[in-house]
């Protein structure tokens, strides 16, 4: 993927500047990949890390809301990877032995960016960031009482 078309693809995702579904720019590496919404309500994607790119395939993953996930996670690198998940409460940890494959089932109810990565041998200081983002609105419960806001 050029970074032309990752340009289109972050415009395109609504994730390219501030106050649209994120807050700016997101990672520099990797390509963006969509969840589907089953018919039972869960949205479900998967990421890759390929052989020796240190890497999440897809690094960056849009939701159309804040609800239930199953993601799944697949190692096809020769090395083992520690994936720190978000989730409401405390976050879920999935150890990735090569050439492995894990699923985490995570609850994630609002809107933004939820980072995950693998802790192991600086792993994410070479690449092994990704971003979940939530579109839609903040639950009823979370909002604060004020009159509507502007938006862009």
């Amino acid at each position: 993927m050029t970074s032309t078309d990752r340009d289109a693809d972050l415009a395109a995702a609504g994730l390219d500047g501030q106050n649209r579904t994120a807050l700016g720019r997101l990672l520099g590496t990797g390509s963006i990949g969509h969840a589907e919404k089953g018919s039972d309500g869960i949205m479900r994607a998967t990421v890759r890390i390929p052989e020796d790119e240190l890497i999440w395939e897809p690094s960056i993953l849009v939701f159309p809301e804040g609800g239930e996930v199953e993601l799944t996670l697949i190692n096809d690198d020769k090395n083992t990877h520690c994936a720190v998940l978000p989730h409401n409460g405390d976050p879920k940890i999935i150890w990735l032995v090569n050439h492995s494959k894990g699923t985490a089932r995570l609850s994630l109810s609002g809107p933004g960016t939820y980072y995950y990565g693998s802790t192991t041998g600086n792993d994410e200081g070479r690449g092994l960031t990704g971003a979940l983002v939530f579109g839609g609105e903040v639950p009823d419960q979370a909002k604060q009482d004020r009159p509507p806001q502007p938006r862009p």
